[in-house]
């Protein structure tokens, strides 16, 4: 296993632009470094193109009109990381147990490989030893039969296949439970509450074809340098015809302030670089609602002059009459908010937030791109409906180049909500799949992560099935977790590579490998292919052909299915055999269970660019109760959740450029300057003057939660760094320790990592 030292700790500003040299020198590390065989630049060629595969990170749109190398930095490395020739095999556990792993760091532990061997946890020795893929079925049926079914959990992966999420929803729910938690529930469930209510669709209404009309974007909370990087060409050829980005981020992320196109040979060769933003806001952790409300108040200010002096209205009233609700109610709000509120808020000067207004107010199509740092706070529903309502004051959803863009995180998490996996029951036709399949679905809403959480600290939840991820090291409160987690009387864990959740086994636990989306899927009716989706609800034919890290591992599908069949009564009309040995017939079952979305699913599947599940609100219809797009009048201009007080700070958990999700690709965090640790806390100056703090110093992190709970995490080095004041700044997972598992959005119960109540502690 190669290693890579975190001892030694450099931490210096970076002053490149991204992408440029950076990106080539870290492809060209990362290669060598996973020791991958010729076959993965093969692989690579094929990376999101048509009859490729998909890409296992984010989920940014794949072109029809694509590059020579239609891949990122991050991209390169998680196909690496999948290729890795190293491999984690039985020997292995033979020789350490799972007390011994608990002390090796998240990247070690994944680095080591690829697991070879269906696993069953012996707590006699406290390690994993191998078993018969028979021997793992038949004891994890044994263990779910005598259990109710409401305490049992099916947790997935984002990286599941549309095809393998269907079959694991429906395996839950003639199981009997819709505890179905995601991805979605830890990111981006803020989106699907928020949009859903303010214009009747969960998701985005915008298509890559809109970075070609729009004329103005308004950029929140997402770092595109380090978790979406291939959208930076979208938004480079937007800046190159003269599109204005407005961006509000509390962190200068370079991404967002400069690139260089690794696939323009000129801009190479002459260290040519594209400004990203045209203004950038450094909004307080928590203070996007003031910043937008504080746009929307120059804006009726300035719609209020021109109406009075005859000039051109500034906000769209035609568009508001005809297809919104609630406007007067926001208008009233917007009128009797204080500036000097929404600037100590949002940490702007009211000239700045003007500016911003202007540019809007003068473009006819506005894009709003937005991440994690709008849903990730107490308030994140209300972020989502205030970028909403922003659009809606200048009929800006509707039309080419108009509209909220949210960026999701793995690359199909929002499609497996679309084939059913949520605990909410109205997200689902529950009356087709009964008709469909003979059988009485559960109407009870199920566990989502937060619930499921609770449920396995208080010990209601029983068993815990997971198709990927690494549930434990993501959540909040992990400390109860994982001393709770071990409790479990079965946990499942379906996995390419060993991570910090598998150390912590339930009292019957199984570890099962299965095959990455690059490798070679083949069945009885021959080689497979799956199906993804999308940031924009495109969705794509997936086909992987490298040869598979072990003989001994088994499709995600063939998992879900062979688990189906022993724990759920014979069914005639799902043949769980025949779907797996052909996908087509799984694409078959969900066409039939969403013939709206998936018509012609088998001869679109690999339509260059993906096919478009359509979108009502992209229409202008708005499937609400009001059949309007719904304003909303926000509660308070903060979604932090909290006060401030003498001594809190506001922790923003964040992602490395050296990592996705809960995967440590390694310890440079190149565009921030750090190498060699994940050790970090990020203060401003003037915050660190005033705590009495120097640069290097070795402080520890505790929780201010104020529900009398002590939640530490020692040993972060002090960094100066740009950062408003009052807001700090340090590495996630490893900071989730510090998040109270009931801190979280209050409506979507998304864990308010961007802003966590914290003290400095010597």
């Amino acid at each position: 296993m190669a290693e890579q030292k975190s001892d030694k700790p450099q931490i210096k500003p970076f002053a490149g632009p991204a992408g440029g040299w950076g990106s080539v020198r870290s492809l060209a590390e990362i290669m060598p470094r996973e020791h991958v065989k010729p076959e993965a630049l093969r692989e690579l060629a094929r990376q999101n193109k048509p009859d490729g595969f998909m890409c296992v990170s984010c989920a940014w749109p794949k072109p029809a009109d694509h590059h020579p190398f239609e891949f990122c930095e991050e991209g390169a490395k998680a196909t690496a990381w999948e290729l890795t020739t190293f491999r984690t095999t039985p020997e292995f556990f033979a020789e350490h147990s799972l007390a011994e792993l608990r002390g090796w760091k998240d990247y070690d532990l994944e680095q080591h490989g690829r697991l070879t061997h269906p696993l069953r946890y012996d707590a006699a020795t406290d390690k994993y030893v191998a078993c018969s893929w028979e021997e793992a079925f038949d004891g994890i049926a044994a263990e779910l039969g005598p259990l109710d079914p409401k305490s049992v959990v099916f947790y997935s992966s984002g990286r599941t296949s549309l095809e393998a999420s269907y079959m694991y929803g429906l395996m839950a729910r003639m199981f009997g439970n819709q505890n179905l938690p995601d991805s979605s529930n830890m990111c981006h469930e803020s989106t699907s509450v928020g949009l859903k209510a303010a214009i009747g669709v969960p998701v985005g209404t915008t298509q890559l074809e809109d970075f070609k009309h729009c004329d103005a974007i308004l950029f929140f909370g997402q770092n595109v340098g380090s978790n979406a990087p291939r959208m930076l060409h979208d938004l480079r050829d937007c800046r190159k015809r003269g599109v204005e980005i407005v961006t509000f981020n509390p962190l200068k992320e370079r991404g967002l302030e400069r690139f260089t196109d690794p696939q323009n040979p000129i801009e190479m060769a002459t260290l040519g670089e594209t400004a990203i933003s045209t203004q950038y806001h450094q909004v307080k952790a928590g203070g996007d609602i003031a910043a937008m409300m504080g746009i929307a108040k120059f804006l009726v200010e300035w719609d209020d002059a021109a109406l009075a002096a005859g000039e051109p209205a500034v906000l769209d009233h035609d568009f508001i009459e005809q297809h919104t609700s609630g406007f007067p109610d926001f208008l009233n709000a917007v009128r009797a908010a204080d500036w000097a509120a929404i600037e100590h808020e949002s940490g702007l000067p009211q000239a700045e937030l003007e500016d911003s207004a202007r540019i809007y107010a003068k473009a006819k199509a506005v894009l709003a791109i937005y991440g994690m740092g709008l849903t990730q706070h107490v308030k994140g529903v209300e972020n989502v409906r205030m970028v909403v309502n922003l659009l809606l004051m200048r009929g800006n959803i509707g039309k080419p180049g108009a509209g909220p863009t949210p960026v999701r995180g793995h690359s199909n998490v929002q499609g497996q909500r679309t084939v059913g996996i949520t605990e909410k029951t109205e997200l689902v036709p529950v009356d087709r799949l009964e008709a469909q399949y003979g059988f009485t679905a559960p109407r009870e809403k199920g566990l989502d992560t937060v619930e499921s959480c609770r449920g396995v600290i208080d010990g209601s939840v029983k068993a815990f099935i997971a198709l990927g991820g690494n549930f434990l090291r993501a959540v909040p409160e992990t400390g109860p977790m994982e001393e709770a987690w071990t409790r479990l009387q079965l946990s499942v864990q379906i996995a390419t590579k060993l991570n910090r959740n598998h150390l912590f086994p339930g009292k019957v636990a199984y570890l099962l490998p299965c095959l990455g989306r690059i490798e070679e899927d083949v069945q009885a009716s021959g080689p497979q292919a799956v199906s993804v989706e999308d940031s924009t609800s495109c969705i794509h034919g997936s086909r992987g052909k490298a040869k598979p890290a072990s003989p001994h591992l088994l499709s995600e599908p063939a998992i879900v299915g062979a688990i189906a069949k022993r724990i759920l009564p014979p069914n005639p009309h799902v043949d769980w055999d025949a779907w797996v040995a052909d996908y087509r017939r799984i694409r078959v079952a969900i066409a039939e269970t969403y013939p709206e979305v998936f018509k012609d699913y088998e001869t679109r599947l690999f339509t260059p660019g993906g096919f478009w599940k359509g979108n009502k609100a992209s229409e202008r219809i708005w499937l609400t109760a009001s059949k309007k797009a719904e304003f909303l009048v926000p509660e308070h201009l903060s979604a932090a959740g909290f006060a401030d007080a003498p001594g809190r700070y506001r922790l923003m958990t964040l992602r490395s450029n050296d990592q996705f999700n809960t995967t440590i690709y390694g310890y440079h965090d190149r565009f921030r300057g750090v190498k060699g640790t994940r050790d970090v806390l990020f203060i401003n100056a003037a915050d660190m003057a005033e705590a009495g703090l120097s640069a290097g110093q070795i402080v520890a992190l505790e929780s201010d939660a104020g529900d009398g709970k002590a939640r530490r995490q020692e040993g972060l080095i002090v960094t100066p760094y740009d950062i408003p004041r009052g807001c700090l700044g340090a590495y996630y997972p490893e900071c989730n320790v510090l998040i109270p598992v009931e801190h979280h959005a209050e409506e979507s119960h998304v864990p308010a990592a961007k802003s966590v109540p914290v003290r400095i502690a010597a």
